[in-house]
């Protein structure tokens, strides 16, 4: 080992990860407290390299590391260095990216002109509860601005608008364990390997950068099936779970020491739509880990400043806010339908400036809000025409 060369900065259990690389700055030399060897750190990786992300590789099976992995320092080519360098490349590529053309600035919910349409009160008593619970789910009607609300709060928390620490996914029927923790995925070759997923992965990261805080959207949450996905996490979420003493074996790790545990650092928001019949009720051990937020059309002074600002006439502005007020009030009041079927407020924030406000209310009210109004009371067609009677000027 000699000055310039360079090194892999791993760190073993629980957390198996490369974290960094240094440059050695003086070679072996022998000091007061014995050998040493001085190096620098020349780059901190924004996503660690898993064990496992290497360990398969058939050109590194004949690795110093792997061949006997006792001790702390290990030799390696340049060969081998390489194929470990392009592992850490290709992982990171994207998110080194997305860091370099990141322009982080300040955030602050109220000082925010594009807020979502929710209270102040509302909304920070929901960031409290998220800091407490780790995991919030928001459940509303369709178009209250849910994931809208969701990355709101995520900058609330790291006072900044950073996307680069925030992770979404859609969740959907044929979602899976082996998507969202980890599987073995087929190779070119004709084998298989174990793969990390997505969650997984973020975890990686937020272990890597325990000063910072990380957040997952999951969208959709109740449209798949939650205890095949979250598998040995129905633990691991929990708020006084999370720390390195709960690491357990996962379903694909190879010996005892691979361990896995859920950072406090990382968040989980999940979002539902309350009104899909089609869904199955929540799990309910997955339930009580998850705070549940209630999130309603705002067809109020919000509403009636924002469309006032992209320039729509007051008579309209009235005549929308009269009208849903009224429709709202009918579906809560369904015996069959309730709270969870209202119609949201985002289906009229996407007005464009010099737009005729005429056609553009009426393409909403036929394209979209019909097909709704068709969906929940598909055996009263009379009380649909009812009313989109009042929709329509």
């Amino acid at each position: 080992m000699k000055k310039g060369d360079l090194l892999f900065g791993y760190e073993s259990s629980p957390t198996k990860q490369i974290k960094g690389i240094f440059e050695i700055t003086k070679e072996i030399h022998n000091s007061q407290r014995g050998e040493e060897i001085e190096f620098q750190l020349i780059e901190k990786l924004e996503i660690p390299i898993h064990w496992n992300d290497i360990k398969n590789i058939d050109s590194l099976q004949n690795c110093e590391v792997f061949k006997n992995n006792q001790g702390s320092l290990f030799k390696l080519s340049e060969e081998e260095y390489d194929i470990i360098r392009e592992v850490i490349d290709n992982k990171n590529i994207i998110t080194e990216k997305l860091l370099i053309n990141s322009r982080y600035s300040k955030y602050k919910f109220s000082d925010d002109p594009d807020k979502p349409f929710i209270s102040e009160k509302n909304f920070q008593e929901t960031v409290s509860l998220l800091k407490r619970k780790k995991n919030i789910i928001l459940q509303g009607p369709p178009g209250v601005g849910k994931t809208f609300i969701a990355r709101k709060i995520a900058y609330e928390i790291m006072q900044e608008i950073n996307d680069v620490s925030i992770e979404m996914v859609q969740f959907h029927q044929s979602y899976s364990y082996e998507d969202f923790i980890q599987g073995l995925r087929p190779t070119q070759k004709g084998s298989f390997e174990l793969k990390d997923g997505i969650f997984y992965t973020f975890c990686q990261r937020a272990l890597a950068h325990p000063k910072r805080d990380f957040f997952f959207i999951i969208d959709e949450i109740n449209r798949g099936n939650l205890s095949k996905i979250f598998g040995e996490l129905m633990m691991l979420i929990e708020a006084d779970k999370r720390q390195s003493k709960y690491a357990i074996k996962l379903t694909y790790a190879d010996d005892e020491e691979d361990r896995f545990y859920v950072p406090s650092n990382l968040h989980i928001i999940g979002t539902m739509n309350t009104a899909d019949r089609s869904l199955a009720i929540v799990d309910y051990a997955l339930r009580r880990r998850f705070a549940f937020i209630n999130l309603y059309p705002d067809y109020g002074n919000n509403l009636k400043s924002f469309l006032g600002s992209k320039g729509i006439s007051d008579v309209m502005i009235e005549h929308i806010i009269n009208a849903l007020n009224k429709v709202n009030r009918i579906i809560r009041e369904d015996i069959n339908l309730g709270e969870g079927f209202q119609i949201g407020h985002s289906y009229f924030c996407s007005y464009n400036y010099n737009e005729n406000e005429n056609e553009w209310l009426e393409n909403i009210i036929k394209f979209e809000l019909k097909p709704l109004l068709e969906e929940i009371w598909f055996d009263q067609l009379d009380k649909v025409n009812d009313v989109l009677k009042i929709l329509s000027r």
